[in-house]
């Protein structure tokens, strides 16, 4: 099953090491990684692949949530199904709006 991981906080020494230990533990590979660090804040975004050997998904979370106590970093991670379920109802609400801001603005446009 393919997850998304992401890790927000200060950066600091270790934060990589730490996710991909404890990933490495239970039996996840690290499909893809975008990491960057603005302004001193450590962001990265994982797709990873849980074996059907290793743990299951809500031990990999929990073993995160952990990780993000100890480190004092913010990670969260979800199925990949629901991210993607996700971003396809914020795309769908963001043309809704923009539907409605240009049908508004046609019908100010006809009563001036």
């Amino acid at each position: 099953m393919k997850s998304i991981i992401t890790v927000v906080g200060k950066d600091q020494v270790g934060i990589i090491a730490g996710v991909c230990t404890h990933l490495s533990k239970n039996k996840v590979n690290v499909l893809d990684i975008n990491q960057s660090i603005v302004e001193g804040y450590f962001n990265m975004f994982m797709i990873v692949e849980i074996s059907e050997k290793g743990s299951n998904f809500n031990e990999i979370s929990k073993g995160l949530n952990d990780l993000s106590f100890s480190m004092g970093v913010e990670i969260t991670m979800q199925r990949k199904e629901l991210f993607d379920e996700m971003y396809k109802i914020s795309r769908r609400s963001l043309w809704f709006i923009m539907m409605m801001f240009l049908k508004q603005k046609v019908w100010l446009n006809t009563k001036t």
